[in-house]
């Protein structure tokens, strides 16, 4: 037996383009489905009027709904175009139940039959815009007032009927449209989750959890905060430059996404937040957009798993790669900017001069400013570099982080 994911599978095979997007897709299949409950029940309509009450209009009017939207979705797979079926399916599931209540003989004779129309604007809920489903509902209202006005006059068409028969066209006249409506919304309403899931995973891995709320309120135009500590890192890789020039692009590609995928996993292990990927250059940030107190440790232990985790991707990927790794630890701004392709970036001259303790570094060192070896000194091992030369900076003292210790070191 087919699962409902096959047969959701097989329906996209046969109703969609290979250039349709994911809400184009979900319309299609949607409207397929409610179509085709619709051609069942008019077969099964069409049927019983003709056991019951023999070769009437009604029969002719129904099975009329049988031919006209089984050509409609002939067309709509040869051309998978959704308009090829949209407003037949809408003409029809409008029209033909008003016209098969008038020939049965009004709302008591016939069951209410017309509630089926109701899929007319239901449906342009789903596959068009509220305003235009609105007109689709008018139009159903229109027609209801018209068949309370003549009902009295389209009673004399009535042909008498048990009442065993009239209450199962009631029956089936509520549950049919009832059915029809629950299943398409139940396909319609779980791919949108499916679909707003994805956006949602996809955002996040944009944007931290807290500022991609914030940015969602409508509210909220600007987004940027002050952050009076945090501790930055860069990370880079060793002569990439060289390095590309021998490699094919697909490999490089393919090597940057091995070594950027690894340092995601321990950004998400240490709970940093990663903030853009540069060429080769990789910056996360510890302390934002959520204060924590204990964000130079974090980034410490952060990067000697970085180096830790070097020699297995030298032996996967078969390069000698080596790292740079330079913290810094101060204030910064951070704040999402840009309109499309938007980003969560963080500005200031400590973010500045953590790029120059990577950029002047040492290969496969992780190299701290005074500021964050104030801050890891008790609990971590460091060995002093001497005063180096920063760019545009007056000469500052650096540190090597060799580990953590075994024992904490006394505070004196």
């Amino acid at each position: 037996m087919w699962s409902r994911h096959a047969l959701g599978s097989c329906l996209q095979k046969l109703s969609t383009l290979d250039t349709d997007n994911v809400d184009e897709r979900r319309h299609k299949v949607t409207l397929v489905i409610l179509s085709g409950i619709c051609i069942v029940a008019s077969v099964i309509w069409g049927a019983l009027y003709l056991a019951l009450l023999g070769p009437t209009l009604t029969m002719f009017i129904t099975f009329g709904f049988t031919a006209v939207i089984g050509v409609a979705l002939m067309v709509f797979f040869a051309t998978r175009q959704i308009e090829m079926l949209l407003y037949p399916f809408f003409l029809m599931i409008l029209w033909n139940p008003i016209a098969m209540q008038w020939s049965l003989g009004g709302f008591s004779a016939s069951g209410v039959v017309m509630t089926w129309s109701i899929l007319a604007p239901v449906g342009a809920l789903m596959f068009q815009t509220v305003r235009i489903a609105l007109w689709w509902f008018a139009a159903y209202l229109g027609l209801i007032a018209i068949s309370l006005v003549f009902d009295g006059q389209v009673q004399q068409w009535a042909k008498p009927v048990s009442h065993d028969v009239s209450m199962l066209f009631f029956g089936m006249n509520l549950i049919g449209p009832s059915i029809a409506i629950i299943v398409s919304m139940t396909y319609f309403v779980h791919a949108f989750q499916k679909a707003h899931e994805r956006s949602e995973e996809l955002l996040l891995n944009i944007l931290p959890a807290p500022i991609a709320e914030r940015l969602k309120e409508e509210n909220e135009e600007t987004i940027a905060d002050d952050f009076s500590e945090v501790t930055i890192l860069f990370a880079d890789i060793v002569d990439f430059t060289k390095l590309s020039g021998r490699t094919s692009p697909h490999a490089l590609v393919d090597m940057l996404n091995k070594v950027f995928s690894a340092f995601d996993h321990l950004t998400e292990r240490h709970g940093l937040e990663k903030i853009k990927t540069i060429g080769d250059a990789y910056m996360v940030v510890a302390g934002l957009p959520v204060v924590r107190p204990d964000h130079a440790e974090a980034t410490a232990n952060m990067a000697l798993d970085m180096l830790a985790e070097m020699p297995r991707l030298r032996e996967e990927i078969g390069e000698p790669l080596g790292l740079r790794i330079g913290i810094n630890s101060g204030p910064v701004v951070a704040g999402v900017i840009g309109d499309r392709k938007f980003a969560y970036d963080t500005w200031g001259d400590s973010v500045n001069i953590a790029s120059r303790m990577e950029s002047q570094g040492m290969e496969n060192r992780i190299q701290l400013t005074e500021n964050t070896y104030a801050h890891l000194r008790d609990e971590y091992v460091c060995e002093e570099r001497g005063m180096i030369t920063v760019k545009g900076k007056e000469p500052m003292m650096a540190y090597f982080l060799v580990g953590k210790r075994v024992t904490p070191r006394s505070v004196s």
